[in-house]
């Protein structure tokens, strides 16, 4: 109707070589063609130069654009919406913990998905209307992004800002339903087909929720982005369908040929599994020395970070230097309405949070006897209350996804082993020690873990290359044994600190540890 008869058609066939000797057959017959309609996947064009097939190309899209255009959009029936939708920060976490496969029942260690939403006026059409259900069942656009998406998305209800509760339970349990479904079709489909192949996880990756928009979720940022990108066109292109005729995608046993055939899951398997992949990092002080050191190395086991520090220009630099999709976030960790806002922002960008590294501090100095209120509380602020404020934050929205998480927070080994004059930092770092302590015990039942790392004589902007040169002379050592000066008479860097932070995310059933990292020194030594 739209393309007329400079177009021929192949029915539905799975991709590769039966494909292509059918599109040649049609070809053969009618050799004026200018393009094949590859019924569920797309149109195909020709020519005697590849300009010529482009131009056709973009000429066959141009004339279907107009006709559905022309058309106009149908209006579709509204569900009914709660009087107040809740925020996306608040449903983010809600449906990031849901979508989760556990590695080992029990063991609260989970494989988890990053998030990217979208949300538009075209979007809420489609997830606002009363058909949502029905028509978010008619399958994928074109057989390839199953492999991505499945074959169907999942709806949950829209999330009610006064039930937060209620709207909890209710994506559990769609998502526990989605499980059971895709289940279902798995088994009967390989029973139907005789393919002996083990089933891949069955959860979502694409999550429509009325009232709010859509979310695409994958093992990294740029798979969610692409999940999303493909629910966002499926969206669209079934309203167009819907208004012009009807959409129809491909059958069960269609879907399974392709999602369980070895050459598409090849694409997929492609992708490196990171031992952190799935997982969202916060690191606060990250534009530089330990803070930068330790986001590089959870980045490197494939986390997707989000990084604070105060200064615009160097969390760019640090930005850049990290790599991927680290979001920076400008954040004076010692306001409590600037920390939610982080964290916000971070639910919004990946979905929740799973790993927050504390880090930020500075060494104030003063006799005890002598020094102000003003410098101590100014200290206690920094050193101690950012802690407080940032682990609030994050268990909130911890216990939101209800996955458990991960509190680490970079102490000192000032709070066992205080040097004199430097009581104003020594003591809210001793307050932090115990800090991670209390977390442990109390949230351990969340199944978040707290620990920490009491670190010494590290290049960083605690301890600047003036500093060294002082202290060493004033020892009589060179730098070199000023900074060796362990144990193990090894300079300690911000690397092997950042490699000890890793090391305790990782470790599932330690909490409540504080670990040195300061090449050896008894004094230090926890008792």
């Amino acid at each position: 109707e739209v393309l007329g008869t400079g177009f021929g058609s192949v029915p539905y066939i799975k991709p590769g070589l039966h494909l292509a000797l059918s599109a040649l057959d049609a070809y053969e017959k009618h050799r004026e063609i200018e393009g094949l309609v590859l019924q569920k996947h797309g149109l195909a064009t020709f020519g005697n130069t590849a300009r010529e097939a482009y131009d056709r190309m973009i000429e066959a899209v141009t004339r279907i654009e107009k006709r559905i255009d022309a058309a106009g959009r149908k209006h579709f029936a509204k569900s009914p919406l709660p009087l107040a939708i809740a925020p996306l920060e608040d449903v983010a976490p809600i449906i990031r913990g849901a979508c989760v496969e556990e590695k080992i029942p029990g063991m609260r260690d989970y494989d988890e998905f990053i998030l990217d939403f979208r949300t538009s006026p075209e979007i809420l059409d489609y997830v606002n209307s009363a058909d949502l259900v029905k028509m978010s069942r008619k399958g994928a656009m074109t057989p390839d992004f199953i492999i991505r998406t499945k074959n169907r998305p999942l709806v949950v209800p829209a999330p009610d800002a006064e039930d937060p509760a209620g709207f909890r339970n209710s994506v559990h349990e769609a998502v526990e339903r989605y499980r059971e479904e895709y289940t279902t079709y798995f088994d009967t489909q390989k029973e139907a087909s005789g393919i002996d192949v083990r089933m891949l996880d069955p959860l979502p990756r694409v999550v429509l929720v009325p009232g709010l928009g859509l979310f695409g979720l994958g093992r990294t940022f740029d798979a969610a982005s692409v999940n999303a990108d493909i629910a966002e066109s499926t969206a669209s292109a079934i309203l167009d369908a819907e208004t012009l005729g009807c959409f129809e995608s491909i059958n069960d046993r269609q879907v399974f040929e392709i999602e369980y055939w070895d050459m598409e899951q090849a694409k997929m398997n492609k992708v490196h599994n990171d031992v952190l992949a799935g997982k969202v990092v916060m690191v606060s002080g990250a534009a530089s020395g330990i803070g930068l050191a330790t986001a590089k190395a959870f980045r490197s086991k494939g986390a997707e970070l989000v990084i604070l520090d105060l200064s615009r220009e160097a969390l760019d630099s640090a930005a850049a230097e990290i790599g991927g999709n680290a979001l920076a976030i400008t954040c004076d960790v010692t306001s409590r309405e600037d920390v939610r806002a982080a964290f916000l922002g971070a639910c919004r960008k990946f979905g929740g949070i799973d790993i927050v590294v504390s880090n930020v501090g500075a060494a104030f100095q003063g006799r005890i006897g002598d020094v102000s209120d003003a410098v101590l509380r100014k200290s206690f602020e920094l050193n101690f209350f950012s802690h407080q404020y940032i682990s609030q934050e994050a268990v909130r929205i911890m216990r939101l996804q209800g996955t458990g998480g991960v509190l680490l927070y970079n102490v000192s080994k000032q709070a066992v082993n205080p040097g004199p004059d430097f009581g104003p930092y020594g003591l809210p770092k001793a307050a932090t020690m115990f800090l991670v302590r209390q977390y442990a015990l109390d949230h351990g039942r969340d199944g978040i873990r707290a620990n920490g790392i009491n670190a010494d004589r590290i290049r960083t902007g605690l301890l600047t290359a003036e500093m060294i040169k002082s202290r060493s002379n004033a020892r009589g050592l060179s730098e070199r044994e000023y900074m060796a000066g362990n144990l193990l008479q090894l300079e300690v860097t911000a690397e092997d600190v950042a490699q000890a932070f890793v090391h305790l995310a990782l470790e599932t059933k330690t909490t409540g540890s504080i670990i040195t990292v300061d090449g050896g020194n008894i004094a230090a030594a926890l008792r």
